[in-house]
């Protein structure tokens, strides 16, 4: 069965999840519950915490299965 990089998206930041990178710590459902939810899906809820603390929680991540970058802001152009 073939496993695919999952994308979660907020204004502020995208994440992405590499299920085949993961070592299954569970650091980031441990420390971030409200964030990285286990029993639930989506098991990512970027609402669950303020942004920084979510980037802290994924550059904890051992194996790199989690990864993120900062959203560019859309500016309107008159």
């Amino acid at each position: 069965m073939e496993t695919n990089t999952n994308v979660f998206s907020n204004s502020e930041i995208t994440v992405t999840y590499e299920p085949k990178c993961c070592v299954n710590a569970e650091l980031c459902a441990k420390q971030l519950s409200d964030v990285f939810r286990t029993s639930v899906i989506p098991w990512i809820d970027l609402d669950g915490a303020k942004t920084k603390k979510i980037i802290k929680q994924i550059q904890k991540c051992p194996s790199g299965a989690l990864k993120y970058h900062v959203n560019k802001e859309q500016k309107e152009v008159a």
